[in-house]
């Protein structure tokens, strides 16, 4: 039978997602430098496009920071089309995770805070979806609340998905590292504001995270606990103290929060260990279960490989057995 090009297109569109071609995960010209092989399923979260884009759009760029062969240490900035790259464990256990990198909101990083961490937990059974979200500084219409944009998506087409990728919808977490801790920290305290106008099915679904971890994480954005970096990103250097509590996760707390695990090394040089501090706080005032972690080095942006040798060593184990006894893990 012979199909012509109109009849091949309206195919198409019934596709289900697997099936349809989404945007390859960020990447480099560089394959020959690949340690490990990099993920090759996406999930883009903007079937139409990303919301309020700008007349101008960025242009995304990867960038290979590391010099050592026996690692990768990328990072990508220009994001247009915000997706997911996916983990999926040898033997999936029902769980899943959303993991948002760092990066000062100037770009997202791709191995460190991403990559690695998701390989970490896909080894023991959790799905893993390391979320590439649009910068707030831009251009994008919904300024700082773009990144919270895109997690409450992420998260709802997880759920949308969770036979797809066999996970249990009420068992689903978030993470985020630095300005992603804030990413994860900001969709923890609003995962139900109205940041943009559905546009299918999963945006019926919630997008409360079933447990959540900030790690060394970026929350308030008001000087001096600020990172001074994110919050110029983020909210701008000139800020209105009401534009600074906007965006301040810590003053948006609710009985209704997940669990939450935080983590911070007492010598982080770059965000200062008072902002988990703070969030821990606001979490105690409102009666959410919490469990923090202090450890006197590690300095900052330590992720999974760089805490070697320090005393934040080992850290994922701790967060791992607190997962478990969450019933979110295991």
């Amino acid at each position: 039978m012979r199909i012509d090009r109109r009849t091949a297109l309206l195919a198409g569109l019934a596709l289900p997602l697997a099936a349809r071609a989404q945007t390859p995960a960020p990447a480099t010209r560089e394959p020959h430098r690949l340690v490990t092989p990099d993920p090759t399923e996406t999930i883009d979260l903007w079937p139409n496009g990303a919301p309020g884009a700008p007349a101008r759009l960025p242009v995304e760029a990867v960038k290979e920071r590391s010099t050592d062969p026996a690692y990768n240490d990328r990072f990508v900035a220009g994001i247009v089309r915000p997706r997911m790259a996916v983990f999926r464990p040898a033997r999936p256990n029902g769980a899943a995770m959303l993991i948002a990198p760092g990066g000062g909101y100037s770009w997202v990083v791709v191995d460190k805070e991403g990559y690695e961490m998701a390989r970490w937990l896909a080894t023991r059974g959790l799905t893993a979806f390391v979320l590439f979200y649009r910068l707030p500084g831009e251009g994008w219409a919904a300024g700082a609340d773009t990144p919270l944009q895109d997690s409450q998506r992420a998260m709802r087409l997880i759920r949308h998905h969770a036979g797809r990728f066999r996970i249990d919808p009420k068992r689903v977490g978030a993470m985020g590292f630095s300005a992603g801790g804030h990413v994860c920290a900001d969709l923890v305290a609003r995962f139900a504001a109205p940041v943009y106008t559905p546009v299918d099915a999963a945006d019926r679904l919630s997008a409360r995270p079933g447990l959540a971890a900030p790690i060394y994480p970026v929350v308030s954005m008001t000087a001096p606990t600020a990172h001074a970096g994110s919050r110029k990103n983020l909210v701008g250097e000139h800020a209105t103290p009401a534009l600074e509590r906007a965006h301040s996760p810590h003053l948006h707390i609710g009985a209704d929060v997940p669990p939450t695990f935080l983590l911070h090394a007492e010598d982080d040089g770059s965000v200062p260990v008072e902002n988990s501090l703070l969030l821990r706080a606001a979490l105690l005032a409102a009666k959410v279960p919490v469990e923090t972690h202090l450890f006197p080095d590690g300095g900052h942006g330590f992720g999974l490989r760089l805490s070697r040798g320090k005393s934040v060593e080992g850290w994922q184990d701790i967060f791992w057995a607190w997962g478990v006894k969450r019933r979110l893990f295991a």
